[in-house]
């Protein structure tokens, strides 16, 4: 039939098209397509309701602590309104239901609701077969009532905040809280306290509480990806149920993050030193993750120890950031070409500088070897560590007195900048977790706020460290002339409060 039609319009014959009969509707009379029970749309809807007998009214058993939903029996699942997961789930409790009545679900998606309305609603399209097989469509609105219930682990954490099973102590033995800064900020960033039901901040860290023995080993399995650390753990029996043989442990994880942080001065020991292709004795550290970065700043040597390594043959830092002292710079030349390692620019230079202090005192100058030849110029102030005047109680550095600089610059002093910004707003923010404060732990606050003030500022100055984190636009920021902010827009987030909307309705290795 469809190659005689095909040779009929090539050879030119005139063809009918094909038409489809209508008929009339058995009941209203209009015209239209025949279909198996010779009825309109219109007149087959008021005929068979084929929602009938679906369920259009259910409950979701929810937890308002954590946002879950029951799933019987037992189980609970975490799900975002209106996501696909928590649609598949309500469809799910519908199923059985739809299938028992024979009608086949064809499309489901969400109504808007309130999100304090405590319902959540879809909108169901189904098909059935009606009368002499003809197949019909109709949608319908299904309502799910949260229906409020804590799950167990809420339930447990409300009757006794305390009655945590697993803690994660957290600890870093020097005299700062660089490090804990710089980690609170990425444990907001990845979530990986949201399962904490306490934080306590400790005299020299941070103790993390939680209901269940895996969120504390996924919580230390997160702290040792960022930082170099090691660890042990404990366990205590709570109780015993002889029969049914049921015993109940509380679990202490004890994880201590290595001494060693950014721009500390390293004196390597000899072992180490020879382990690591004789670079040194003298190294700075200059980055802190799961492994410490060494830099040797008179050859511009660097390698790399992990923190297995590290325990191996562990050693402290000579001088830490706390004992910069401030130079200005009277003259430099570059004696090397510049190189990148690990994304940052050093370049060799000789340079004169002598102690800012020491300016209208005496003519103490010093003639060094700086790796920040790229940065500094005629003029211009950098921190450093002054090995002229420093007292040691270092065995192996002593060895090399002598045959050591006068002095090991570390970074350009943006000091001028800064003190032209204190006390002015700054257009970012950062984020901080909610933490009780031991009694031990009340360090004296204004040093605490010194450093928190120096983290900001190594912030500003380092796009490095600002990658790994994240920094919120300030609301309450207003520009004026001559701010010129050290943070790029474009690397600022939108700070979401939802408790602002909801008011509205009711009336921080460094």
């Amino acid at each position: 039939m469809f190659g005689s039609s095909g040779m009929a319009q090539e050879s030119g014959m005139f063809m009918v098209s094909q038409t489809i009969g209508s008929v009339l509707c058995c009941k209203c009379g209009i015209p239209m397509q025949p279909n198996a029970a010779n009825m309109c749309v219109k007149c087959l809807r008021s005929e068979v309701d084929i929602t009938e007998g679906l369920l259009k009214r259910l409950v979701l058993v929810h937890c308002p602590e954590c946002e879950s939903y029951l799933q019987p029996p037992r189980s609970w699942v975490k799900l975002q309104l209106e996501s696909k997961e928590l649609l598949t789930f309500c469809l799910k409790k519908l199923q059985k239901n739809l299938n028992s009545n024979k009608v086949r679900l064809v499309h489901a998606e969400f109504i808007w609701t309130e999100p304090h309305s405590r319902r959540v609603k879809v909108k169901v399209k189904v098909q059935k077969e009606v009368l002499n097989g003809a197949i019909l469509e109709q949608s319908y609105p299904v309502e799910y009532v949260q229906q409020e219930h804590m799950c167990e682990s809420c339930s447990r954490v409300q009757a006794n905040p305390d009655q945590w099973v697993a803690s994660v102590q957290l600890r870093q033995h020097v005299s700062h809280r660089r490090t804990f800064f710089y980690l609170e900020q990425l444990i907001l960033k990845h979530g990986a306290a949201a399962t904490a039901i306490r934080i306590k901040q400790m005299e020299q860290g941070i103790d993390f509480f939680f209901s269940n023995r895996s969120h504390g080993v996924k919580f230390v399995e997160f702290i040792g990806k960022v930082a170099p650390v090691r660890s042990r753990h404990d366990k205590q029996l709570v109780s015993h149920d002889p029969k049914s043989n049921n015993y109940n442990y509380k679990y202490t994880f004890s994880v201590e993050i290595s001494p060693i942080c950014r721009e500390d001065l390293i004196c390597l020991p000899p072992r180490v030193a020879a382990g690591l292709g004789n670079i040194g004795p003298l190294v700075i550290c200059t980055k802190v993750t799961s492994s410490i970065a060494l830099l040797d700043p008179f050859t511009l040597r660097h390698c790399f120890i992990d923190a297995d390594q590290y325990w191996r043959a562990s050693f402290k830092s000579l001088l830490t950031s706390r004992q910069l002292v401030e130079y200005i710079v009277l003259d430099v030349e570059t004696v090397s070409s510049e190189v990148t390692i690990g994304g940052t620019k050093y370049r060799l230079a000789d340079a004169q500088v002598a102690r800012v202090s020491d300016f209208g005192k005496n003519d103490t100058i010093f003639n060094i070897k700086t790796h920040l030849g790229h940065l500094l110029n005629p003029g211009d102030y950098a921190l450093g560590y002054d090995l002229y005047g420093a007292n040691s109680n270092d065995m192996e550095f002593d060895k090399y007195k002598g045959h050591i600089p006068e002095a090991i610059l570390i970074k350009k002093s943006y000091e001028e900048k800064h003190q032209k910004k204190r006390g002015k707003p700054r257009s970012w923010k950062l984020k901080s977790l909610e933490m009780e404060v031991d009694d031990k732990g009340r360090v004296d606050q204004d040093k605490m706020v010194s450093e928190y003030e120096q983290f900001i500022q190594d912030l500003e100055e380092n796009p490095e460290m600002r990658f790994n984190i994240s920094l919120y636009r300030n609301k309450e920021y207003k520009p004026s002339d001559g701010d010129d902010s050290s943070v790029p827009l474009e690397e600022l987030l939108a700070d979401l409060d939802l408790s602002e909307h909801e008011d509205e309705e009711d009336n921080m290795t460094e």
